[in-house]
């Protein structure tokens, strides 16, 4: 397994534990219901998509025989997701208490987050292509 994929399998893990405790937060203390928006992405953002961002990097591969276009865009894309949802999550909460580097925050990890789930279209979407002729080569059928 590759290390990204390890760590994003991780990641998921973390996430999860962060969508639980705010959730349990939110059923032992009502008023804490105001940070549902950051328990909803941990979960989603968190848990969910790293999960099949893990999942699919490993098996893609292996179910289209062909190896991932880009390894290091998959690294590059796990510190991206995972910086980009910190900062959704943190921002979430600090908008909660009107504190207003929190709507930067909240916005920056927005980007990021996006950045990343584009790095995993782009990957995914060049590992499918089918391999290209080389010049010179005959055709195969």
């Amino acid at each position: 397994m590759d290390p990204f994929v390890r760590r994003f399998i991780r990641s998921s893990l973390v996430w999860l534990g962060v969508g639980v405790t705010l959730g349990v937060l939110m059923a032992v203390h009502p008023p804490a219901v105001a940070f549902r928006p950051a328990h909803m992405h941990a979960n989603l953002l968190g848990f969910v998509s790293m999960m099949i961002f893990g999942v699919a990097y490993h098996v893609v591969p292996r179910f289209n025989g062909r190896p991932l276009h880009s390894p290091r865009a998959a690294a590059l894309h796990l510190w991206v997701a995972n910086l980009g949802l910190a900062g959704m999550v943190s921002g979430f909460i600090l908008r909660v208490y009107r504190w207003s580097p929190g709507e930067a925050l909240l916005g920056a990890g927005g980007v990021l987050s996006a950045v990343g789930a584009f790095l995993f279209i782009y990957n995914l979407w060049r590992t499918l292509e089918p391999p290209r002729a080389r010049p010179g080569a005959l055709p195969t059928r």
